[in-house]
């Protein structure tokens, strides 16, 4: 799935990553899902989105960039930050232990600024 937003004015490197994580939640929402939380903190690490549709928890890495002069976002998500965020839904699973998910899944929404303004693209089951 993908979709283009249209986008003004520059921001900082904070503020453009949680532009991107708001972007990539409404994209998700619109397409069925349920946000069940955001932003998961540990010491170890944080999950960016965790969302549901018909019985899948998906645990979501949100990647954003200002431009592909290094590439399209995603090949930000590493074997080792892929190895991180499953140890992290390890943790989630068995401390908040949430109700109805059948299988789970890890996905990657890629939030790619251009001329034109945004593009969000949602790969499924990306790990």
């Amino acid at each position: 799935m993908c979709e283009r937003v249209v986008a003004s004015r520059a921001m900082t490197n904070s503020t453009f990553g949680r532009t991107g994580e708001d972007l990539a939640a409404s994209f998700l929402e619109r397409n069925g899902y349920l946000i069940v939380d955001r932003n998961v903190r540990w010491r170890e690490g944080e999950i960016d989105l965790i969302v549901a549709r018909a019985g899948v928890l998906a645990f979501v890495e949100v990647k954003s960039r200002r431009s592909r002069r290094y590439g399209v976002p995603a090949e930000a998500v590493t074997p080792a930050k892929q190895r991180r965020i499953r140890a992290l839904a390890a943790r989630y699973l068995s401390e908040r232990r949430p109700i109805g998910a059948r299988a789970i899944r890890f996905d990657v929404v890629e939030v790619a600024r251009d001329p034109r303004g945004y593009q969000v693209r949602h790969l499924e089951d990306a790990f």
